[in-house]
């Protein structure tokens, strides 16, 4: 498995499971062991998911049968902006602490910014809180633009580690991406597929018949070929194998320029700026 390294020397697997839309399910508890007995070392989950007691009851399934430890994964989980406010924060990550049955998160990320920027650096402030109290191995955003990024680190001390983005080749984000970059904070793609519409994508087919792998392969190395880390979502269980199995093969600099030409600034999600959680 490659790895993204942060700027606090700390490592994430450049490829994990995401959860978002599986419900809090025996289903949902399944293909999370099967991703950690099938090689997968990270997780991502959020509170808004309403799924961390089936992602965490996976994780312990998955370590009992592999008999991996609890430090071999990467578990990553959100706050929500119902809990925003410094005050708020470690109640929230003790909650989802809980409900996933850890001691700790590998990341946590404040899940939007919101539209009130003092509520968000006070937020913020709070996550510092937990990373400085060690409770915490890292601490990042998602959904972040750049005029987020501005507000936030004009006020703080602790730069975010990640920011967890929409990216797709629908959806490139250059300006952002290059502000990262400047920033020596990475990015990361939630919805990687684009719920499946990338798929069927006329250019993504030719592709993946080119390097003989799935749409799905091809947009998930399209990604890491980016230095993106990207976490898509399955409960299929060979779809899940499917998904990891990606570092046998590379995408040529004409088909990774060819993928990208599809940008057109299209998003599946609501826009960071505008979105406060309803």
């Amino acid at each position: 498995m490659e790895h993204v390294t942060f700027y606090n020397g700390n490592e994430m697997p450049i490829v994990g499971l995401g959860t978002f839309r599986v419900e809090n399910s025996d289903e949902c508890k399944a293909s999370v062991k099967h991703a950690i007995e099938n090689g997968y070392t990270h997780i991502d989950t959020a509170m808004v998911y309403e799924n961390e007691e089936k992602v965490g009851e996976g994780i312990a399934e998955g370590l009992a049968a592999t008999g991996k430890q609890r430090s071999d994964l990467f578990i990553t989980s959100k706050l929500w902006l119902a809990d925003y406010g410094r005050e708020n924060v470690a109640d929230a990550y003790e909650t989802s602490l809980n409900k996933l049955g850890l001691d700790y998160l590998d990341l946590y990320l404040m899940h939007w910014p919101g539209t009130d920027e003092a509520l968000m650096i006070d937020t913020w402030q709070g996550m510092e809180d937990l990373y400085k109290n060690d409770r915490v191995k890292n601490i990042g955003v998602s959904n972040f633009k750049t005029e987020h990024f501005e507000a936030l680190l004009a006020q703080v001390s602790i730069k975010p580690v990640i920011n967890q983005v929409e990216f797709h080749p629908y959806l490139l984000q250059e300006s952002l991406s290059r502000y990262l970059e400047v920033q020596n904070i990475h990015m990361e793609s939630w919805s990687p597929l684009m719920n499946a519409q990338i798929l069927e994508d006329d250019t993504v087919k030719s592709v993946a018949s080119e390097v003989g792998k799935s749409s799905a392969q091809v947009i998930i190395r399209w990604n890491i070929e980016h230095g993106v880390v990207v976490i898509p979502k399955s409960v299929t269980p060979s779809r899940i194998e499917e998904n990891l199995n990606v570092f046998d093969f590379q995408l040529t600099s004409a088909q990774i320029e060819k993928l990208d030409k599809l940008n057109e600034d299209r998003r599946i999600g609501p826009d960071p700026s505008e979105y406060s959680g309803h």
